[in-house]
């Protein structure tokens, strides 16, 4: 079963999954009488078709409000009442079933870390400071119940999820195309990324894997500095990389979200993906934009 289905991450991971013989049901906010492979949830309402979800192997939980814009309150009321509230629905939800899952595999992010600068963070260490690493703590402990009930949880600690179809690197590429990109302050600054094709290779080897459990870094296991993801990008489209984009420019357009995602330095190593057997495929940022790019 999957949350957040039609999103970056859900659309591209059911083809992989049906591929691979897995029968896969929709938990979505349409209601859908005819359709056996949709559930029907309304977490502001705390609504859920409780019965539907009796009976699956594995859930896959991606749903939550954009983070992107202006953090507003209530934009940030919104970004975290989609993961709190919709996660702890899921989780009582699946405590109380007959035929319970065996694992759920949840999404959380490396924003539980929080600015850490160059230091060189894991599964181990504790959350750092401001709103995302606040929200991160919430969201992970709202899958307790579902913990309690022997169900084993996987928190999928996300770092920046490249794909040319949407993500921070889908909304870099128009300005780089046109010889326009460049570092963001600093460029000192630590970015924690991921190919879209390694997270999804990796969220299926979480399910699969017994061994695995608890917060899992979803990281390649090369950060770079913002300076270095940008001059890649420049090589990568054969374009120029020397604009910078100044810290007054960024907060005063994005405000305290530029200065937790943008702006923030937190250099994550998939410590416990690397420690259960997964193998990356775009372990380097090069390779990774050279196949996503090309």
């Amino acid at each position: 079963m999957i949350t957040g289905s039609t999103g970056l991450i859900g659309s591209k991971l059911i083809p992989l999954l049906t591929g691979e013989g897995h029968t896969v049901t929709r938990l979505t906010r349409t209601r859908s009488v005819a359709s056996l492979n949709t559930a029907f949830w309304d977490p502001e309402r705390g609504e859920i078709e409780a019965g539907k979800l009796e009976g699956h192997d594995a859930v896959l939980h991606l749903a939550g409000e954009n983070i992107a814009g202006r953090w507003t309150r209530k934009k940030k009321s919104r970004i975290e009442d989609s993961r709190v509230k919709g996660t702890m629905l899921l989780s009582r939800t699946l405590a109380g079933l007959g035929s319970r899952p065996r694992v759920i595999a949840a999404a959380s992010g490396i924003g539980y870390y929080g600015d850490r600068g160059d230091r060189v963070l894991t599964e181990d260490n504790g959350p750092g400071e401001g709103f995302l690493a606040r929200l991160s703590i919430k969201w992970e402990n709202a899958l307790s119940p579902a913990l309690d009930a022997g169900i084993r949880v996987v928190n999928m600690r996300l770092g920046i999820v490249l794909t040319p179809e949407g993500g921070a690197l889908g909304k870099m590429l128009p300005p780089f195309r046109l010889g326009l990109g460049g570092r963001m302050g600093s460029g000192e600054q630590y970015w924690s990324w991921i190919a879209i094709d390694d997270v999804i290779s990796a969220i299926y080897h979480s399910i699969v894997s017994d061994g695995l459990r608890g917060p899992v870094n979803f990281t390649a296991p090369a950060p770079v500095t913002n300076r270095e993801f940008t001059e890649a990008l420049g090589i990568a489209l054969g374009r120029p990389a020397f604009f910078h984009v100044p810290v007054f420019a960024l907060r005063a357009l994005l405000g305290e979200m530029a200065d937790e995602t943008m702006l923030s330095s937190t250099r994550a190593l998939p410590s416990r993906l690397l420690g259960s057997g997964f193998e990356f495929r775009y372990a380097e940022l090069k390779s990774a934009l050279d196949h996503l790019l090309s």
